[in-house]
């Protein structure tokens, strides 16, 4: 298991994101050791990769969505489904990895990439309208939710610089079912899966603790309990 690319994203002014800075969707490799640290709470701090874009703090950055991974298996199905080359970054994520089951991985599973840098899975990616235009596929965002292959979006544990070629290796796996899939079938199409989330304890983004809490209250108050 590696680490094919690292990718960063500049500041870029688009006709479809409504956030005043543009977006940092398109991702580009670099060459050379990237410091990855935890960029602080979401709505002030964005990626957690040193020199990436994060330009709609509403909605992406902060410790719990620090770095976003996906996998090359991946985007080679993507390639032949859209009939196109699609290159590492092109979906915005900061890590494009190679032999890792990333919509497989558990929440709360961590990883060490290089010697030093150790992240913990937090959810997986939900697309959105900025995602659609980024790639000029129409249906898009159906499209991806139906293939449930959303990537994931990480935490850091352990700062540390990373770069193309480092190993990928699995340090501690949950015990419990909640994957990157299930969670985003929760979350998306399939609500009733939402309790089930709750297993992975404190390693669920914050976000998705509280929308499976409320989906519980919500049930338990139609049953009359």
């Amino acid at each position: 298991m590696e680490l094919l690319s690292v990718n960063v994203g500049r500041p870029k002014a688009v006709e479809y994101s409504d956030a005043p800075a543009g977006t940092g969707i398109d991702k580009q490799p670099v060459e050379g050791p990237v410091r990855v640290t935890a960029p602080g709470p979401k709505g002030v701090s964005g990626s957690g990769l040193a020199g990436d874009a994060i330009c709609d703090l509403r909605h992406h950055g902060g410790y719990d969505q620090a770095v976003y991974a996906y996998a090359r298996e991946d985007l080679d199905v993507w390639e032949r489904e859209l009939g196109r080359p699609l290159s590492c970054g092109v979906f915005g994520e900061n890590l494009t990895t190679s032999g890792v089951d990333v919509n497989g991985a558990k929440i709360g599973e961590r990883w060490r990439i290089g010697p030093d840098l150790v992240l913990e899975v937090t959810s997986g990616r939900i697309p959105c309208r900025t995602f659609q235009g980024h790639l000029d596929e129409k249906g898009w965002m159906k499209r991806f939710t139906r293939q449930c292959a959303p990537g994931a979006y990480l935490r850091v544990i352990e700062p540390g610089e990373i770069r193309a070629g480092d190993t990928v290796e699995i340090v501690r796996r949950p015990e419990h079912e909640v994957t990157v899939a299930l969670y985003f079938r929760a979350v998306t199409t399939e609500q009733e899966l939402l309790p089930r989330l709750l297993a992975a304890g404190d390693a669920l983004h914050p976000e998705a603790t509280e929308r499976a809490h409320t989906y519980v209250a919500k049930y338990a108050q139609h049953s009359g309990h």
